[in-house]
């Protein structure tokens, strides 16, 4: 299986394969925007803004499962990012990462990149960057700025 094999949902419920994304740099996050990283979607942005004509994608997924910190609908977690952050890089439907529910795409992304951080997702904001090829090249812990991974962004470009 490679990435491109996964499909999703964006945040009107409709399925979207994730073989539309061949030959781009994928960043895959999962975020919220009731949690003390959500500052960290100016930084997505910024890197979106700089890199979308390079092939950067950034993949939002709204994710509930740390703390309730994603509370309301698809439509008002997408509102709340693009008024208050400004935000055009795609955002999909609330998933989950962990558990008997997780989002069978983030239990390949967790298989590719387990690494030091574990194979479990610790919280909100943790990043993983995909290659133009679909090879998962690193995982980031939601410490980890949009700023401080931006060199390996620049790499894959």
């Amino acid at each position: 299986m490679s990435i491109y094999d996964y499909s999703v949902k964006d945040r009107k419920g409709n399925d979207i394969s994730l073989d539309r994304f061949k030959g781009k740099v994928l960043l895959i996050v999962n975020t919220a925007t009731g949690c003390g990283f959500t500052p960290q979607y100016e930084g997505l942005e910024k890197l979106y803004k700089t890199y979308k004509e390079k092939g950067l994608e950034i993949l939002d997924f709204p994710c509930n499962q740390f703390g309730n910190q994603a509370p309301g609908s698809d439509d008002e977690i997408h509102e709340f990012c693009t008024l208050k952050y400004n935000t055009t890089f795609d955002q999909f439907a609330k998933i989950e990462v962990n558990g008997e529910n997780e989002s069978p795409l983030y239990t390949f992304l967790k298989k590719e990149q387990g690494g030091v951080l574990g194979s479990k997702i610790k919280w909100n904001f943790t990043k993983f960057l995909v290659n133009r090829e679909g090879k998962v090249m690193a995982r980031f812990a939601p410490t980890d700025t949009p700023e401080k991974i931006e060199k390996s962004i620049k790499e894959l470009i």
